[in-house]
């Protein structure tokens, strides 16, 4: 179900709580709501409500995925850049990394299975903004 965005910064800024399996449902609302907003590339659950550590986003080729549970684990190539975001007016000035390693967890037949992943680039800097989002930091 497509959900509406918020802007509260209260509820933005409160660390997510994990997500479990019984969370399906609001990782798919999370990519109904991403795919139904025309430019977006990614969004946390707190940005729809939901105050789950789960995020959603477009990969190179512009397929949808989902991270249950994400945490950066290693950042390298540091670089400074400006950051928009969907519930937010303001643009930032933050810190991200050109290539990182990620873990997560996968839904897979009703569970929820660890995974690592590379990213580089774009995709990792979108996935370390919606890490911050999941961490109730605010850029």
């Amino acid at each position: 179900m497509i959900k509406e965005l918020v802007h509260d910064e209260t509820l933005l800024s409160r660390p997510c709580a994990a997500a479990t399996a019984q969370d399906a449902d609001v990782a798919q609302d999370l990519l109904d709501t991403l795919v139904s907003i025309d430019s977006a590339a990614c969004l946390a659950a707190n940005q729809i409500g939901a105050e789950k550590a789960i995020i959603a986003y477009l990969d190179e080729k512009e397929n949808p995925q989902i991270m249950y549970n994400p945490k950066l684990l290693l950042g390298l190539g540091a670089f400074k850049t400006e950051e928009g975001c969907l519930t937010r007016d303001e643009v930032s000035v933050v810190t991200r990394y050109q290539r990182i390693k990620v873990a997560y967890d996968e839904m897979v037949d009703g569970a929820l299975v660890p995974r690592k992943k590379d990213l580089t680039d774009w995709t990792a800097q979108i996935v370390q903004h919606m890490i911050d989002h999941c961490k109730g930091k605010l850029v």
